[in-house]
């Protein structure tokens, strides 16, 4: 008998089995990733607003209070996210950007996104609902599982991408939920209890769009318990790490979403593994640092065991050095309207760079014809505003602003002029301008003539920016 067959033969079925051992102890990555939502959750404070499902996850994972979007626009954001870098670093954070392969912006090869990576792992990947990306890909590159729109009907029982992967291979998963837009049915807040930020004419309209969003974030907590369920039901959930997010803030206010104020870009962010607690858990279960979004996506690879490539700029949530001294968040393009807004968050301070002066914040956008920012727009016309409630209406656009956040958590106290605020200002002043030159931040390059017309001969009359002369 040849016995050194049988041992080398042994010894490569033993290490057969503890490489499949090993693949199926992977950890599945799962995205529950909401549109326009803030935190409006019991466990971030809104004991009113009672969201058990997401309190529970808070509870056995860890929550980030301060968790910012890199963008308070959803293309831009979900750009940033899916590729590990800012979308400006990319030339990406326009939106929207033009889709048609012939006419859309096309990645370098090299520059792979997060789906690319987990399939070269051998991960099975699917996106149940939106992608939004400001870029041509082949979806088929990105996803194996089939394409699937919103759920408008919940997650409770139904059969998720997950099921369609091989036995014992892990998957890389995002869930889009509607979050802030969603329209479905649930018994209504007593208006009477929203909290209305000071920036806000306090009249039916605008209480009933507010009380509206604290009614989402209980919709997308049903919406999380059908989809835990279902993990449990698979028997998935205990080797699967959750994270659950928004792309920016509420979406019908104003301040909030396109706007690069904390209502624009503070997130919730919870992340939970019931396998293996420990892993998200070193650091806290409760998390007071400053934590950008665009983390997500270093972080998903590197529990997954996946390397980080080194030309992304998300970085390791979970790293024992990880610290992060500011969070940048830009804003561009939307639609018609050409802006270019960039901000610093620190822990103490809001600075806000507004590029193009000649125009006003508020300029014409989609939700114009929504009862809540008429009225508003009718009050400010008749002169029945206060300054805070003005300052976003004004036909004059400051250069600057700085915002004490910890005393002034609306960011409603303009401190640029303060002669006691000018070392701040001009630390934080100092930080945007190294951020802009180090990354080469692509805003501040004008679109082409190109993108221009596409967007002129779709919105037509709507495309009031100068930057449009050139090609009338």
């Amino acid at each position: 008998m040849n016995y050194k067959y049988l041992m080398t033969s042994g010894m490569a079925v033993s290490a057969f089995f503890q490489a499949k051992a090993a693949e199926q102890s992977r950890p599945n990555i799962l995205w529950v990733f909401m549109e326009d939502q803030s935190p409006l959750f019991s466990c971030y404070g809104v004991d009113f607003n009672m969201t058990p499902t997401v309190d529970k996850l808070a509870k056995d994972g860890v929550i980030f209070n301060n968790a910012f979007a890199p963008s308070p626009v959803c293309s831009p954001t979900r750009s940033s996210l899916i590729l590990g870098n800012f979308s400006t670093t990319v030339g990406v954070h326009n939106h929207p950007g033009l889709h048609k392969k012939e006419e859309a912006i096309t990645l370098p090869k090299w520059r792979k996104s997060l789906p690319q990576l987990f399939k070269e792992a051998g991960y099975f990947t699917f996106n149940y609902g939106k992608d939004d990306y400001n870029f041509y890909y082949e979806r088929e590159d990105f996803y194996e599982g089939k394409y699937k729109p919103n759920s408008k009907e919940g997650y409770h029982g139904k059969k998720i991408d997950w099921n369609e992967r091989k036995e014992g291979q892990p998957f890389f998963g995002q869930i889009q939920l509607q979050g802030g837009k969603h329209k479905g049915k649930i018994t209504p807040m007593d208006t009477a209890k929203a909290q209305l930020p000071p920036y806000y004419i306090d009249v039916p309209e605008v209480r009933a769009e507010w009380a509206r969003h604290y009614d989402t974030a209980r919709i997308a907590d049903n919406e999380l318990s059908g989809i835990l369920s279902r993990l449990e039901k698979d028997n998935v959930l205990e080797n699967t790490i959750i994270f659950f997010f928004a792309d920016h803030g509420y979406n019908n206010g104003l301040r909030h979403k396109q706007f690069c104020y904390d209502g624009g870009l503070h997130v919730p962010l919870i992340i939970a593994w019931y396998g293996n607690p420990q892993a998200v858990r070193a650091l806290g279960s409760v998390r007071n640092d400053l934590v950008s979004t665009l983390d997500i996506s270093a972080s998903s690879l590197s529990l997954a065991g996946i390397k980080i490539p080194e030309h992304m700029e998300s970085r390791n949530l979970f790293a024992v050095n990880y610290k992060r001294d500011y969070i940048i968040g830009t804003r561009d393009r939307c639609d018609f309207s050409i802006d270019r807004i960039r901000t610093v968050r620190t822990e103490k301070f809001r600075y806000i760079r507004n590029f193009l002066t000649d125009r006003p914040l508020l300029q014409p956008q989609y939700r114009d014809k929504k009862p809540a920012v008429k009225v508003q727009r009718d009050y400010y016309k008749a002169g029945k505003m206060n300054p805070v409630q003005a300052a976003l209406f004004s036909e004059k656009r400051i250069g600057e602003e700085l915002y004490d956040v910890k005393n002034d958590p609306h960011q409603t106290i303009n401190l640029v002029n303060d002669p006691n605020y000018q070392d701040a200002l001009e630390e934080h002043r100092e930080i945007l301008k190294h951020w802009i030159k180090e990354s080469d931040d692509k805003g501040q390059y004008p679109e082409s003539k190109h993108v221009l017309k596409k967007f002129k001969k779709k919105y037509g009359k709507m495309c009031i920016n100068p930057e449009y002369d050139s090609i009338k």
